[in-house]
């Protein structure tokens, strides 16, 4: 037939990828702090306008899409009351 499939096995080898020890646990406000500990002004604006770059054209293409529509159904509603 065909090869036995592996079954994978994780093993915890006690790394830890991430810091929780600062996240809450209870639904209360978000503190104003720096959520990157260390992390200047520079690199959150940095960080903030490399992802609003990343979104902006799918955002225009939305857009552009959403106002076809748009003009369509108002050119169709107008040449029926016409």
């Amino acid at each position: 037939m065909g090869k036995k499939k592996e079954k994978i096995t994780y093993i915890d080898d006690g790394r830890t990828i991430a810091d929780m020890s600062g996240v809450s646990h209870g639904f209360s406000a978000p503190r104003r702090k720096s959520v990157v500990a260390g992390a200047g002004l520079k690199e959150q604006l940095r960080t903030f306008w490399g992802a609003m770059k990343m979104m902006f054209l799918p955002t225009l293409a939305v857009a552009g899409g959403m106002l076809t529509v748009y003009l369509i159904l108002a050119l169709i509603f107008w040449l029926q009351a016409h």
